[in-house]
């Protein structure tokens, strides 16, 4: 008798275990897949002749008769992106469109890249909104009789300045969905840059830390719910083969308002009080900030709505006008017009019968792409960004320079902030995620120890020399990495049918410990020390690498089915994975061998037979899980 027969019927073999447990995942990889199958393409299959019946209907349906034939087209185009080739209704102008959309993807209208130029003055809004108390909060505690020297004075001013995230995070950030849905994006767009224009007016002409709180908490509602629909409206307006640049810029352009705030605060810090009011410098700074604001509200109107939203609302024909503004040609607007459609049909057919919060926890697919995206939006405020961002001056000030010197470094650091995160749009798709955060994070670690320990040297000039190398090079770690990364991230790990509940879950996230870390750092910094402080977040972003290292997916050029097949990995075997590329970056990056990689997400594509099929499915690493 052999070893393998004489086991005990309760006894299994590791084999046997992880056999089981693939397929375990492969039947959530199914359940899944399915569903995101659907929604990824909603025509795929259906064949020609009972496509062209169902154009038919809808355009009876939607009184979009006298755009028939472009329908037809479009919906073929939409089906397989090669149809333009394979069939004769398309005309020679219509193939020379189509085929430009690949081979020169940036040839795009105008009205297109006016919507573009609005998207990035409402991220500048947004950037500006953030920088604007760097400078201010070096002025107004005095006016204010706050002695930032005391707790109760650094709980104050940090209480003040973080207000507008404590509004995010607990209510605005939730009105995103209702703002959207009876206003549409243009409109919501408007209404949250009007009320940050209104309430940067409104904090200038304070005279007191309470109403200074008022003034910004209600600033958050300009915050909240804008962070969440331009990037929704950029990619809802934009041709696939340029979505994902153009949903990037939001981070870059919000830098661009950081740098912008950043310098708004040098030139308005020397303006002298005048007509008996004080603080003017101050309150010109704080002012400034709606001045975006203002001009988007001036311009918005002028921008097409987002075709997606008018869709939804049943305004076929004023979504096909829209489109056709958009795109080159009417077969092009057709296309998207008829995808939109059947992809908002398949979206309300899967969403019957489901509790998608629930689901988005208890799913482990889901859960683990909520996990990922907890961790890279916890990270993007607890690397310590934020701090540097509203408290640099501040900064810059305690290390020996005289406030109108702490206010230009400031700018230094605002101006390599935007300008690091130009290449961002190259490196985030060709270096990947995981892999940028994974080597960003340990460097910024170190400049932030180089930063609190600069405040040991006893030279003026070492301690600012320090300071400063510190905050610049953090600059240009962040810029590159944790800058765009977690936006991009959270938008593209859910499953389509939860994917705007998770984005409202990741940018609640950021949002909450932006709060967190902006009313804190005041009281930290004189309790701690500035060295204490900016350890604590050096502390954080090794901490966060772990995390990274264990707990978040590579999900560079991956589709949609190979994602769900990633994050159906178990949170196990992914971190055991993770603790197994140690090893492997010890031999390859500081030992200069040549290890062989492990692929951990590899599907297989070969042909098995029996258990062999089972193990497979997911990954190899499935199969050696417990190895």
């Amino acid at each position: 008798m052999s070893a393998q027969d004489s086991k005990s019927p309760h006894e299994v073999t590791h084999e046997e275990h992880t056999h089981r447990h693939g397929l375990e995942v492969a039947e959530e990889v199914k359940v899944v897949s399915n569903v995101n199958e659907k929604l990824a393409n909603p025509l795929r299959g259906i064949p020609y002749e009972r496509l062209m019946e169902d154009v038919e209907v809808f355009a009876r349906e939607r009184g979009l008769t006298h755009i028939l034939p472009d329908l037809k087209k479009g919906a073929l185009q939409a089906q397989d992106s090669d149809a333009y080739n394979r069939f004769d209704m398309f005309t020679p102008e219509d193939r020379r469109i189509l085929e430009d959309e690949v081979t020169h993807r940036w040839r795009q209208t105008g009205t297109l890249y006016y919507m573009v130029v609005i998207a990035s003055l409402a991220a500048a809004v947004q950037g500006m909104d953030e920088a604007v108390i760097n400078g201010a909060q070096l002025i107004y505690p005095k006016q204010f009789d706050i002695d930032t020297s005391t707790s109760h004075g650094s709980w104050l001013v940090g209480v003040v300045n973080s207000a507008p995230y404590l509004c995010c995070a607990t209510i605005s950030c939730w009105l995103t969905h209702p703002l959207n849905q009876l206003f549409g994006r243009k409109k919501t767009i408007f209404i949250t840059c009007a009320i940050s224009f209104i309430t940067c007016i409104w904090a200038a002409l304070t005279n007191s830390w309470w109403h200074l709180f008022i003034a910004r908490f209600f600033l958050g509602v300009g915050i909240g719910p804008k962070s969440a629909t331009v990037p929704v409206y950029a990619a809802e307006c934009s041709p696939a083969p340029i979505r994902g640049a153009l949903v990037m810029m939001w981070q870059m352009w919000t830098a661009f308002g950081i740098f912008i705030g950043d310098l708004v605060d040098v030139t308005f810090y020397f303006i002298p009080d005048s007509g008996g009011i004080r603080g003017l410098n101050w309150r010109l700074m704080l002012a400034s900030a709606g001045i975006p604001g203002l001009i988007v509200c001036m311009q918005i109107f002028f921008a097409p709505e987002s075709p997606r939203w008018l869709i939804s609302k049943g305004r076929y024909d004023d979504a096909f006008k829209e489109l056709c503004h958009l795109r080159f040609s009417p077969v092009q607007a057709a296309r998207d017009l008829y995808y939109v459609h059947v992809l908002l049909e398949a979206e309300n057919e899967m969403k019957r019968g489901r509790n998608r919060v629930v689901e988005m926890f208890t799913i482990p697919r889901n859960r683990n792409a909520a996990l990922a995206s907890w961790i890279v939006m916890f990270g993007q405020q607890f690397c310590g960004l934020n701090v540097i961002t509203y408290y640099s001056s501040n900064v810059f000030s305690e290390s020996g320079l005289s406030t109108p010197s702490a206010l230009s470094a400031s700018l230094g650091f605002g101006a390599l902030n935007w300008l690091f995160a130009l290449p961002a749009v190259f490196t985030i798709d060709t270096f990947g995620r995981r892999n940028l955060l994974l080597f960003t994070f340990p460097c910024m670690a170190i400049c932030l120890l180089i930063t609190g320990f600069s405040f040991w040297d006893l030279s003026e000039k070492g301690r600012l020399a320090g300071v400063s190398i510190g905050i610049y090079l953090f600059a240009i770690f962040y810029s590159p990495g944790e800058g765009p990364v977690p936006f991009t991230y959270s938008a593209e790990v859910f499953p389509l049918y939860i994917r705007d509940i998770g984005m409202s879950f990741a940018t609640a996230t950021t949002w909450f410990w932006n709060f967190v870390l902006s009313v804190t750092w005041p009281s930290m910094s004189l309790a701690f020390k500035p060295q204490g402080a900016f350890g604590w977040y050096a502390a954080w972003c090794l901490i966060l690498w772990v995390l990274i290292l264990l707990f978040v997916r590579e999900t560079k050029g991956k589709t949609l089915e190979e994602l769900d097949q990633v994050f159906a990995v178990p949170a196990r075997v992914h971190a055991a994975y993770g603790l197994r590329q140690i090893p492997y970056g010890i031999k390859k990056f500081i030992l200069f061998q040549n290890p062989p990689p492990e692929e951990l997400y590899q599907m297989e594509s070969e042909s098995e037979t029996g258990d062999e099929t089972a193990k497979k499915e997911v990954s190899r690493d499935v199969a050696a899980s417990g190895a």
